[in-house]
């Protein structure tokens, strides 16, 4: 069966295909947003609309900078980001709780719930309280497909940005979406000139503040008989749930005979709706993640509620954690069944690709001990890693050279601990928020080499085109890419201490390294590989081992590459009795790109390129 637009009434969508495919419906015209898991794919899959005009901003300030200026002009917009990258946004997103919006505009926020691939775990809710903003919060991908279609109408309706939260678990999990026809095209709204609530200065604030107290209060009537709170009846009415997001599924998983309410729509919160339930049951448990927001609300609202204390301070909530805190709440003996130790599970470390151009970089920053290194977000990230071990700080997007630079400062005048300070930054991470930094550092004449690994493409979250690489989002040429010579140098950088190499090469990068290490001002050393995924990419013949030259010395394996497998290891005792532990290898030719940097960094020449196989013609019989 398909829909009026031609569709199947039902698809196999995540949560982030389901809230684009939602958004489209509503008839979202402009789109912005900068990857980042879990939220990426809200955007790619907006992309693939020709309806919708989409783009990777630099950085999520400039993705809602842009949504917000499509919305004031009469255009739905919708921008998506991630809970970390909504603090690289704040400055706009307070600013737009006073002016509010034209058209209909969603923020789309994931946040990664479990830390799973963030740098902490973040309720981006608090955002919601202290700009103003409703929140709609899916409990999976039917909820995100049909809230998304509504939000747009919210916005207009209040004429404020409406917060989408999602989750991790929300983002990537898939299920059958039953789809509805697509709305009727919304009307573009006129843009009328009104410096009094576009131009936010003092002379202006009392007003604003004034239409926002009155869109809360409006707000707030709408959440409280809000078709997206809803109360799912239960016969145990010793213990009632006041439940947020996907948490509500796993409410009914653990509780099936508990009195439900589900809030969706959370914010502002119903508190009267929650009271009236309350009186319903015995005792009141608000289940949310992460933090003991509406918990904290309703005890300053009179209300006698039970909440985090029940739950594991962090991560997910299961509902193994919800019976659980359910037995100790009601009193109830936890079965030896139930109390068992978690089973482990086998973890994947994480590691570079094979091939990968940082490879090189961690190998040599990893035979710098004396040198303090302050690392940033993007697959640099896992130089923290064995077996390279070599970071020493890493905090946020583009805080790598800001860090550098207080780790300079603190140095300074003490010759006794002299270090070399490093800062690793990516390009894409560069132009998000790495340029102030770096401008910074030349301003104060701060000792850092600033290591700018250019791999041309936003790698870790799906290698996403940026301004290093001159392709935007549909992958056709732009009119700009950046060049990071000279933009280095126009941030302050001495062109003489501006130097460009190949990260294959390893002599030439110590080379470089070393000298730029010697420096006394800021210095910048720009890579040029591209990540291995890119088109730019040339794959090589794969390597292989002699082995009647190798001596197991496993110095090979400090490079890191995945494609180099131990086949063999053992320890020998030395004549001066110390004890070494020896490993053979050989080389997987399915991972292995040809990159040779594990064979410069064989002093026995045991690693070289697999010869080109003959091929015999043979004459036909």
């Amino acid at each position: 069966m398909r829909d009026p637009a031609g569709r199947p009434q039902s698809q196999f969508l995540s949560g982030n295909e389901a809230l684009a495919l939602g958004a489209m419906d509503a008839g979202v015209a402009i789109a912005a947003a900068y990857p980042g898991t879990p939220s990426t794919e809200i955007l790619e899959t907006l992309a693939t609309f020709p309806e919708v005009q989409a783009e990777w901003s630099v950085n999520e300030k400039v993705a809602l900078e842009v949504a917000l200026g499509a919305s004031m002009l009469g255009r739905r917009a919708i921008t998506a980001m991630k809970h970390v990258g909504l603090n690289v946004a704040a400055d706009t997103l307070m600013s737009s709780g006073l002016t509010g919006v034209g058209a209909g505009l969603v923020i789309a926020v994931a946040d990664d719930v479990g830390f799973s691939s963030s740098q902490n775990e973040q309720d981006s809710r608090y955002w919601s309280r202290f700009a103003h903003l409703p929140v709609l919060e899916p409990c999976d991908a039917q909820e995100a497909y049909l809230m998304a279609r509504e939000a747009f109408d919210l916005s207009e309706r209040h004429q404020v940005p409406v917060l989408m939260r999602m989750t991790t678990r929300v983002c990537h999990v898939k299920r059958a979406v039953r789809l509805e026809a697509p709305l009727p095209p919304p009307a573009r709204i006129p843009y009328v000139k009104d410096v009094e609530r576009w131009i936010v200065t003092p002379n202006h604030v009392g007003k604003l503040l004034q239409a926002r107290a009155e869109r809360g209060t409006a707000m707030l009537a709408e959440a409280e008989l809000s078709h997206w709170n809803a109360v799912e009846p239960g016969s145990d009415r010793r213990l009632g749930i006041v439940a947020f997001g996907p948490v509500r599924r796993a409410v009914r998983e653990a509780l099936p005979e508990a009195p439900l309410l589900s809030l969706g729509f959370s914010a502002p919160l119903p508190i009267e709706r929650i009271r009236q339930f309350a009186a319903t049951v015995d005792n009141l448990w608000v289940i949310e993640e992460t933090e003991p927001l509406a918990e904290t609300e309703l005890r300053a609202a009179g209300l006698a509620v039970h909440g985090r204390s029940l739950l594991p301070p962090f991560a997910e909530v299961t509902a193994e954690h919800i019976a659980r805190g359910a037995r100790k709440l009601l009193g109830e003996t936890e079965s030896p069944a139930s109390a068992g130790p978690a089973q482990p599970v086998f973890t994947r470390p994480p590691t570079l690709c094979a091939g990968c151009g940082y490879l090189g970089v961690y190998y040599w920053l990893s035979r710098t001990p004396n040198a303090i290194v302050c690392g940033d977000i993007g697959c640099y990230t896992l130089g923290a890693s064995p077996p390279w071990n070599s970071i020493d700080s890493i905090l946020a997007m583009g805080a790598s050279l800001g860090m550098a630079g207080g780790v300079a400062r603190a140095l300074e005048g003490d010759e006794k601990k002299k270090k070399p300070v490093i800062a690793v930054i990516g390009d894409s991470t560069f132009l998000h928020t790495g340029m102030p930094g770096l401008l910074n550092l030349t301003y104060h004449r701060a000792n850092v080499t600033v290591l700018l690994l250019d791999n041309r493409a936003t790698a870790m979250t799906g290698c996403q085109n940026n301004p290093a690489n001159g392709r935007d989002l549909a992958g056709n040429a732009s009119p700009v890419r950046v060049d990071f010579p000279k933009l280095v140098e126009a941030l302050g950088v001495r062109p003489e201490r501006i130097r460009s190499t190949d990260p294959y090469e390893l002599p030439t990068f110590l080379k470089v390294l070393r000298e730029e290490m010697k420096a006394d001002e800021p210095s910048v050393i720009i890579t040029t590989r591209p990540c291995v995924f890119t088109p730019e990419f040339n794959r090589d013949r794969a390597l292989v081992v002699d082995d009647a030259l190798c001596n197991g010395c496993a110095t090979c394996l400090d490079v890191g590459c995945p494609a180099v497998l131990v086949t063999r290891r053992e320890q020998q005792v030395r004549s001066s009795g110390k004890t070494v532990d020896l490993a053979w290898v050989t080389i997987d030719e399915q991972l292995c790109t040809g990159c040779g940097i594990c064979a410069k960094a064989c002093s026995r020449g045991a690693i070289a390129q697999e010869a080109p196989k003959r091929i015999i013609a043979l004459e036909p019989a």
